[in-house]
């Protein structure tokens, strides 16, 4: 009988109409399809374990998912085979053998995020749920500035949901910038892991600052208060994209696709 081999494969989705990333028994799911495929094509039941879950509405564009399977296949034929099965808004973007010892989830170094905003008085329309629209006038330099606080190592308590099951609340912030061009404003951010929420938490927070409603110095605040009532407004999904993982270099994992320049 031959031995099962480890994939590594890279997604693709656009969540507006899933569910989030996890399989669910009454409601669509991205994880549901991506399983359905990649077993058509396994020709055997598989399931996949993915570096990160996203929720309803929630975009992705490098999530990372790993699975084990007897099919012998190499990585053009899962490719083409797996993507002939997917709806239109998710792609397979490539798979990779991979050593045993690899894992999506902990093997992860880091994660990216990505919060996309139009702010402009105008909502959007052919962008409609993929970005998130605030026709308020907002300060990016005030976003900016309000974002250092939150770099670092700290208990993220204040900007978790209440559902959240992370046992840890400790998380660090390596990266948290606010680009803006014309009526676009997106925030990045890479941390060695998130809490359930965190993301949109924290553009909520920020969005607040930049919209006069609260001192630059709130973002510190809030953060230090380590209690989720201090926090207000909870930030929509959809301008919320899961960007990249980063993995050790001896799993030698093909490139993530990059994210628009633009934004």
């Amino acid at each position: 009988m031959p031995s099962s081999q480890r994939i590594a494969a890279c997604i693709e989705y656009c969540g507006t109409n899933y569910h989030g990333w996890q399989r669910q028994k009454n409601a669509r799911s991205v994880q549901g399809e991506v399983e359905k495929a990649i077993s058509k094509v396994a020709d055997e039941q598989v399931s996949v374990i993915t570096a990160g879950r996203t929720d309803t509405g929630v975009h992705g564009i490098g999530q990372i998912i790993h699975f084990d399977t007897f099919s012998q296949r190499d990585a053009y034929h899962w490719l083409r085979g797996v993507n002939t099965y997917l709806p239109d808004d998710i792609s397979l973007i490539w798979a990779h053998d991979v050593e045993s010892d690899f894992h999506a989830r902990f093997s992860a170094r880091e994660r990216r995020y990505r919060y996309v905003i139009l702010n402009r008085t105008v909502s959007p329309s052919y962008l409609h749920g993929r970005v998130t629209w605030e026709p308020v006038s907002l300060n990016p330099r005030w976003m900016q500035e309000a974002a250092q606080s939150l770099l670092g190592r700290h208990d993220f308590s204040a900007f978790r949901a209440a559902g959240c099951q992370s046992k840890d609340p400790v998380k660090e912030v390596r990266r948290l910038t606010i680009n803006y061009s014309h009526q676009w404003i997106w925030l990045d951010i890479a941390a060695d892991g998130f809490l359930h929420h965190m993301v949109r938490n924290i553009a909520g927070v920020l969005m607040r600052i930049a919209q006069g409603l609260a001192p630059i110095e709130w973002a510190r605040e809030v953060l230090e208060s380590e209690d989720r009532t201090q926090g207000g407004m909870t930030a929509p999904a959809d301008g919320l994209y899961f960007v990249s993982v980063q993995y050790d270099d001896k799993y030698q994992l093909p490139k993530t696709p990059e994210v628009c320049r633009f934004w």
